[in-house]
């Protein structure tokens, strides 16, 4: 599928992954880069097609980022993923899925493993059955101000609630855990309105609020960074699922996870070497055209 026209038309596929959607734009020649207002336009849920974010399929060595086209040697394509509001992100989980489907669909990939690049770097994919397994790589406690030994370094404000302690991971992404005490009901949240955070994150965090059900077991809701709140955030999920575990303690880890968010449940599992694979399904639901003249 190609992506713009002469005319102006704008070749698109709409996927999701748990109902995290996006809008897949294939630039096989890296021809046609997108501006923030044009992704906005076609994120909009009233006068666009309607998205979390837009990922533009292009090659590795056309990427704009020289960190990007290092990876060409191990990676043929990279996944130009951008929010809602136009900013580019460094990584996507479900989106990584998402993409892995779209590049499967169309030929582009015909193994049942391969890299893609991401401006997190490469990052490997698994086709297994009816899940597709991405190695999201390395993450780590940001540990700000002590939170090894406090068990959490930020507190997170949400309306109609008093402030709760929230543990920040880097997953490539930032994000800040929250687990919520039991006088906070996790469906009743208002994540309409973007979390307070203090101390304020200099570039924005995802927040993820989770709620134990089981062993290995949690559930979770997400307001994302230039997004608002989504059905789903894969790299959410991990960071709620090794936030949980961290704080279960090396006795007491699972490896392995099962995460529900609002559009369905994903699969952690903590790797060796401080790594995180995240597995789930991708669903790619329509194409069409449109145009951003």
């Amino acid at each position: 599928m190609g992506a713009m026209t002469d005319n102006g038309a704008l070749h698109f596929t709409k996927g999701h992954g748990t109902e995290n959607d996006f809008v897949l734009v294939a630039d096989l020649d890296g021809s046609h880069d997108m501006t923030a207002e044009q992704v906005r336009r076609l994120t909009d849920r009233w006068a666009g097609i309607g998205a979390d974010g837009v990922i533009r399929v292009v090659p590795t060595q056309a990427a704009a980022e020289q960190h990007v086209r290092d990876q060409g040697a191990q990676a043929r394509w990279f996944m130009d993923y951008r929010n809602a509001d136009g900013s580019a992100a460094e990584m996507c989980g479900n989106g990584t899925r998402v993409f892995a489907a779209f590049l499967r669909r169309e030929g582009l990939e015909t193994a049942d493993e391969f890299a893609i690049a991401t401006r997190n770097g490469v990052k490997q994919v698994t086709f297994d059955g009816d899940l597709i397994a991405v190695n999201l790589g390395g993450w780590r406690l940001v540990d700000a101000d002590g939170a090894l030994e406090k068990g959490f370094d930020a507190m997170v404000k949400v309306h109609g609630h008093d402030p709760m302690p929230g543990l920040s991971l880097d997953l490539g992404n930032p994000h800040i855990v929250v687990a919520l005490p039991d006088s906070a009901d996790l469906a009743s949240l208002d994540l309409t309105v973007l979390p307070e955070i203090h101390p304020a994150a200099p570039h924005g965090t995802n927040v993820e609020f989770v709620r134990p059900i089981g062993p290995g077991h949690i559930a979770m809701r997400v307001h994302e960074r230039g997004v608002g709140e989504t059905r789903s955030c894969g790299t959410g999920a991990a960071a709620a699922a090794l936030a949980t575990r961290w704080w279960a303690g090396a006795d007491t880890a699972i490896d392995v996870w099962r995460v529900d968010v609002l559009g369905g449940t994903l699969r952690v599992r903590a790797l060796p070497g401080q790594q995180v694979e995240l597995a789930g399904p991708a669903v790619l639901v329509a194409d069409g055209v449109t145009t951003l003249a």
